[in-house]
Parts: C-alpha cells; structure tokens; sequence
C-alpha cells in the first residue's frame, strides 16, 4: 500500500474512532435544485434524456454518504426541487436557501449566475453541476460558485491532447450554429491554439433537412472541400447532427469531438479504478447507465460528505474552507484524488476520452506536464483566469 494511501486510512480510521466518541450529531441538509430547459428538436430520438438525469447521480451520492455517516454520527438530507420551463428559478432558489446553505444546481449559466448573486445566497456553497460555460470559472465567476462539471475548456484541452500524442495535427472542423456548439467550437479553437495546432478548414452546419435518409449522399458532398486532413472535428452538442458525419465524410479520417472520440466527465466505458462498482450500483439503483451530469451531481454531493466525514462540521465557511485547502481529496474512481482549484472553485479532474464501445485514453496524458499540478493542464490555469472572487 502506498504511503499516502495507508496515511489516508489511518486518518480516516481516527476519525472514525473519535466520532464514535462525539456526543453531538451532525446533519447536512442539500438543496437539489433543476431548472427545466425547452429541450431543441433533434433529428434522432436513439439517445433520449433521462428525466431524472443528473438528480439520479445526486441520490447514489447521498446513499453513499449515508453508507459512511452511519458509523460516524453524520446525517444527510436532501431537498428536491424541479423548477418548470417558464416559471422563476429564483423564487424556487429562495424557497431551499432558507432551509439549507448547500445548493446542488442543474441549470444554465445565467441562472447559476443569478442565483448566486442572490443575497439569500451569500456565505452559501452552490455547485454547478450541467454548465462548462468557461465564462463562469473566468470573469463571471462567484465566490459560493463551485464547479464539478469540467468545463468546456477541460474536455477541449484533454482532446487536443489526444490529437498532438496522436499527430493528427492538420484538422478541419463543421460546428453546428445553436450556442452550445459556439462555446464548444469556440473553446476547441482556443485548445487548439493552447497546444500548438490550428484548423486548416472551418465550415458550419447550418441545415434542417432530415439526414436520417439522405446522409449517405449529402455528407460526402458538405465535406468534400474540406480536402484532405488528419481528422474532422464536429462541435455538435446537442447530438443533432453529428452522428450522421461518421463513416459518411468524403475522406475517409477519424471523427472527434462531440461525436466519435470524445472527451467527456464520465461514461459508461470507464472499469478501471473502482469504477465498474459504482457504474454497477448506480444501474441497480436507476437502472440506466450513469451520465456525465449524474456524475458531475454525485461529486458534489461526495464532496461534501467527504468534509463533513474530515472536519465533523456543517457550516458552510469551515466546509468551504476545508474543501479549497491541499488537505482536501475525493476519491471519485478516476484513478487521480479529485481537488478544487482555489482560484476559481473549479474542481480538477481528469478527462476521459472515449467512443460508445471503450475508454481509449485519460487526461491529462503522459508527457503533458504542470509546474504544480497535472490536472491543471486542462482548463484555465490560474495565470488564465480573471477570477477575483476567490482572493
């Protein structure tokens, strides 16, 4: 056993021991909070969106803190919260601030950023756990904002990775034209440029036209003047298009980013590090796989039970405090202890890069080296970002 290891279990077992002697008991409340987004007509229907994801990885979570708080004297709690399409996310947010500090969010950066301005919502923690807007780990972030979900600009970072160690250094993108697929496209040029690549062509997929019958005989078209490159990239993150792009393209090369190989928080293929267990108790609980968003809820929901376990508090300033301190590790079944960059609230992990069938690579890969911490080759580094909030 490694020697950071036995010392993380030694000290695990202390508290154990000392809170088996505690008298006072310790309860956690969590407000799980979604706000319902109008959800974009897509030309494929294979891949519909759990109801519950997301809340589904948030239940597994607190289950598991229950697992552990049994022994020490800790309860958890949870408080849920679906907020309709139309209706005031704020009036909701209010309503689970005044009987919690702790805010697990699934909503979309705007929101995140309101209710975060809230003054019901100061001295309070709030995860964000569906947003990679890079905007809010960057200028427009908040000192009660925390990130579990990477950011857009971590998955493009641990995919440009990829595409250096692989060489495929002359590439060609079609970004779709909804938002999502602007940031996305937008933060891939950024990475590109980051680790030294460039795109030689760049088109945008602005059709309607249903591509379930026709892909065969229009994609080859659409990308034949891309000419020749090393591999497509596709910003398509809605899963409209882009699963039509694949085996259809004029040349034949690898397709990656939102489709084909893709860099993503968590996925279905990941067996290694303990992981199998958790895909495996998470399936049994829901059944269904688990999702990048149910993981992104799950960390948030472990991290706090993680300090709570640490430092037999619940207050949100000894809770905050702990989890942006070096002392601070979950260990989420990706094969590196999971931390919080203190900078920006944005918590370090690593990337997987994958396709539907296997795990081909984790990020940050070998040979991509950080004068502090690996993790933080992916994403904003703190000389990047112009977040002041945590100062």
């Amino acid at each position: 056993m490694k020697r950071n290891s036995l010392h993380r279990l030694l000290s695990t077992c202390a508290a154990m021991l000392w809170a088996s002697f505690a008298t006072a008991e310790v309860t956690l409340n969590i407000g799980y909070l979604a706000v319902e987004q109008p959800r974009a007509a897509v030309l494929s229907n294979l891949d519909p969106i759990p109801d519950d994801n997301g809340l589904a990885g948030a239940r597994t979570a607190l289950q598991d803190n229950l697992v552990t708080g049994r022994f020490l004297g800790h309860g958890y709690e949870m408080t849920e919260a679906v907020v309709p399409v139309g209706d005031d996310p704020l009036a909701t947010a209010k309503a689970l601030l005044a009987a919690t500090r702790f805010l697990v969010v699934d909503a979309p950066a705007e929101v995140l950023v309101q209710i975060a301005d809230l003054p019901e919502a100061q001295g309070a923690m709030i995860f964000n756990t569906s947003s990679g807007d890079v905007a809010l780990r960057d200028d427009a972030c908040r000192a009660n904002l925390f990130h579990t979900s990477p950011s857009d600009a971590m998955r493009t970072d641990a995919l440009a990775q990829v595409l250096v160690q692989k060489r495929w250094t002359d590439l060609v993108m079609i970004a779709g034209t909804r938002p999502q697929d602007q940031a996305y496209a937008s933060a891939l040029r950024h990475s590109l440029t980051k680790f030294g690549l460039r795109l030689s062509a760049e088109k945008e997929w602005a059709f309607d036209a249903d591509m379930r019958r026709s892909a065969a005989q229009e994609i080859p078209l659409f990308t034949q003047e891309l000419g020749d490159y090393d591999a497509l990239i596709v910003a398509d993150e809605l899963h409209d298009f882009g699963r039509y792009v694949l085996y259809n393209t004029w040349q034949a090369r690898p397709v990656v980013g939102s489709e084909g190989l893709s860099a993503v928080g968590w996925s279905p293929v990941i067996e290694q590090w303990g992981a199998a267990q958790l895909q495996s108790r998470f399936e049994e609980m829901h059944g269904r796989e688990m999702t990048s968003q149910d993981y992104a809820a799950w960390a948030a929901l472990r991290t706090l039970g993680e300090a709570v376990t640490r430092t037999n508090a619940s207050d949100p300033q000894t809770l905050r405090s702990y989890i942006l301190s070096d002392e601070f590790e979950l260990a989420g079944f990706k094969g590196r202890p999971l931390t919080f960059r203190d900078w920006n609230g944005q918590m370090r992990q690593p990337i997987a890069i994958a396709h539907p069938r296997a795990l081909v690579a984790q990020a940050p890969l070998e040979g991509f080296l950080h004068q502090n911490n690996e993790l933080d080759s992916l994403g904003l580094d703190r000389p990047e970002s112009k977040c002041e909030a945590f100062e």
